[in-house]
């Protein structure tokens, strides 16, 4: 498991801007070591542990881009050639003799003595004799072994967390496993009294836990082993000892709700209690009541009660924490301008997220505002495409304005 000193991130202060705790964490989190071999069919999302050299090169050798037809080069002048032969891909390379034009198709091994290839569908043949105008490159239409990757280049680097891509480059390599760092194994608490968990019968005063579940299917897209910890209830002895011991085999706990200032919040009291505090509060809306500290040396964060400030506190904490955690390069999350149809003020000194719809006409991309902005509307998540992130340093925004905006669809 993870292991941190409680004072790993000396922070004094009470409130911490956003990019400050995502610097604080990239600072002092140590990723683990640990690492295994896995399958490139199980390997999407993991990070690598050390770095892919291409043992090869990639392509292995020198091959045809099209069908066509192959030949020597001879200074770009019309010619008219004999057509010899054939090679179709996955034959072995043949000889071509000189002053002839071979058929080949895509894939192919050119010819030992060719070099350029002509295109099928600008290729004029006559009477077994094919007809070569002026003017192509040499070389053209082919790939030169290793023109993708030299054998022993590096094709992928310790850190780079493996998608479709990287996955298919190495299989291309010829690597039917890849060394990752093991899987972060990453508990889920969620808290309070109120909550029941979906398909047991509710109390009088009891609403259905939907942050647990939400809060698992954002791991679910990270490098982690998602492990369900169930509900704390509102009982400061119970919660410190629930996080002392679930430490104990977890590289990190999340829990949401009971962090922030009333009677019944004891999480940011049990985090005291049992290691050390790190920071409470962000300067964030949604998602200001956010708690961050260290217990038995695994990190462990408090995220807020309300749905969509856990989303927004998960994005900004959670995941660049188990992202450093798992050894992966840091990456920001993706944001693209677009077009406010909307005016909005907000506090200076405080980034907010607005929930916005996107629409696209022509190559403008426009964002409409939820029309409610309660951070409990988990339809504010369903029925929106992005969150609109507006800077400590922008008081408001008006119709027209410049916006980024952040699509559900990339944040993980």
């Amino acid at each position: 498991m993870a292991q941190l000193s409680d004072d790993c991130f000396a922070f004094g202060g009470q409130l911490m801007g956003v990019e400050e705790a995502a610097a604080l964490i990239v600072a002092r989190i140590t990723p683990v070591t640990a690492d295994e071999a896995v399958a490139l069919h199980a390997a999407r999302g993991r990070v690598l542990a050390a770095p892919v050299l291409a043992p090869g090169p990639l392509p292995p050798f020198f091959n045809s881009a099209v069908d066509g037809y192959a030949f020597a080069h001879a200074g770009g002048a019309a010619m008219r050639m004999p057509l010899l032969g054939r090679v179709a891909a996955g034959q072995a390379a043949t000889t071509l003799p000189p002053g002839s034009a071979m058929r080949i198709f895509t894939g192919a091994p050119m010819p030992t003595g060719a070099d350029t290839v002509m295109m099928q569908e600008d290729a004029t043949l006559e009477e077994g004799m094919l007809l070569l105008p002026a003017g192509l490159k040499r070389g053209a239409n082919c790939r030169p072994a290793g023109e993708d990757v030299a054998a022993g280049a590096m094709a992928l680097a310790t850190g780079t967390r493996l998608g479709p891509a990287e996955i298919g480059l190495a299989a291309a390599l010829g690597l039917p496993a890849l060394r990752c760092t093991r899987l972060l194994r990453v508990g889920v608490f969620s808290t309070g009294d109120e909550l029941a968990s979906p398909g047991a019968v509710l109390g009088a005063a009891q609403t259905f836990d939907s942050n647990r579940f939400t809060l698992l299917a954002l791991l679910a897209g990270l490098p982690v082993e998602p492990v369900d910890l169930g509900i704390l209830p509102d009982e400061p002895a119970a919660t410190t000892a629930a996080l002392r011991h679930a430490a104990d085999d977890h590289d990190l706990l999340l829990t949401s709700g009971g962090v922030s200032t009333g009677d019944e919040d004891h999480v940011r009291a049990a985090i005291e209690g049992a290691g050390s505090l790190v920071f409470w509060r962000l300067a964030v809306k949604p998602g200001r009541p956010a708690a961050m500290g260290v217990v038995a040396g695994t990190p462990v964060l408090g995220l807020p009660g309300n749905p969509v400030a856990a989303v927004v506190c998960f994005l900004h904490l959670a995941r660049p924490l188990i992202l450093r955690l798992a050894g992966a390069v840091p990456k920001a999350l993706p944001r693209f301008p677009a077009i406010a149809e909307f005016s909005h003020r907000k506090k200076l000194g405080r980034r907010e997220y607005l929930r916005v719809r996107l629409r696209r006409e022509g190559t403008a991309l426009w964002a409409e505002k939820f029309e409610r902005e309660g951070a409990g509307l988990l339809t504010s998540l369903t029925e929106t495409d992005a969150f609109c992130e507006l800077p400590e340093e922008m008081a408001g925004i008006s119709p027209g304005m410049t916006v980024l905006v952040l699509p559900f669809a990339g944040l993980v």
